[in-house]
């Protein structure tokens, strides 16, 4: 007579995929995200409220102060990391699920490597959408704030803004949480394009009041592309991290490192 045989062990979360719905999973990431930045601009405007300034004062500090620019990032970007780190919990589930893993030296270097093919495929992208659209304009300037950068202080505040904490938190919002949750429900190249697409389409208001910032679409759209290259090569969103926020550095030397007195 044979031993009876034992159940099968269900697999975990991790093995199966991610457990929860991928289309509340876009509707948690645009929860999220306005959530966060609502959150910001309030813990911003104690500040002016306190002091009882005059709403053009405060509308001046909000726009014009790095100090302030810094604050509102220094909220937004670390309540949407916690806003995944709380969702996921609820699930028994870590960051390591969507890939924020322990980072490994070839994570680094997968992340070096992609520079240069990123900033190929972007410009063979522009000449492309050039030629198909005469109309679009690649000298439009991204409206990204830290207007007034002056001094060492100042400096160190605009660097974290935009080269350590937007490439972590993005990185975990869009190519770890939504890509990993639309691979639940679409071919992978369906559920690239989504993801890239969603990406793109944040960027356009960054033109402020020159309208739509189309070449800032494009060009993260292709960045996210590479990006998502990076999360299913290494199994990891470190390589895309550091893409990411290379990319952001070359922007900062730009703009503010080179022209710094």
């Amino acid at each position: 007579m044979e031993a009876p045989q034992p159940a099968p062990q269900k697999a975990a979360p991790s093995v199966l995929g991610v457990p929860w719905s991928p289309w509340w999973a876009v509707v948690f990431v645009l929860l999220i995200f306005f959530a966060s930045q609502l959150l910001a601009g309030i813990a911003v405007s104690v500040y002016p409220w306190f002091h009882h300034w005059s709403s053009a004062r405060t509308n001046d500090w909000l726009n014009n102060s790095v100090s302030a620019q810094f604050v509102f990032v220094l909220f937004a970007y670390p309540i949407t990391i916690v806003g995944f780190f709380v969702f996921l919990q609820y699930y028994r589930l870590t960051l390591s699920t969507i890939g924020l893993k322990k980072p490994r030296w070839i994570d680094l270097a997968y992340g070096l490597s992609a520079v240069v093919p990123y900033y190929v495929l972007y410009i063979l992208t522009v000449g492309v959408a050039s030629s198909l659209d005469k109309g679009l304009n690649i000298n439009q300037q991204q409206q990204i704030g830290f207007n007034n950068v002056h001094g060492g202080p100042a400096m160190i505040m605009t660097f974290i803004s935009l080269v350590v904490l937007p490439p972590l938190a993005e990185e975990i919002m869009v190519r770890g949480f939504l890509y990993s949750s639309l691979k639940k429900a679409l071919p992978t190249l369906w559920a690239v394009l989504f993801t890239s697409g969603l990406f793109a389409v944040a960027h356009l208001p960054e033109g402020g009041s020159s309208g739509p910032l189309y070449i800032a679409a494009l060009d993260t759209f292709v960045l996210s592309l590479v990006l998502i290259y990076l999360r299913e090569k290494t199994g990891s969103l470190w390589a895309s991290i550091t893409l990411h926020s290379i990319k952001n550095g070359i922007a900062f030397v730009t703009l503010f490192a080179l022209h710094a007195k």
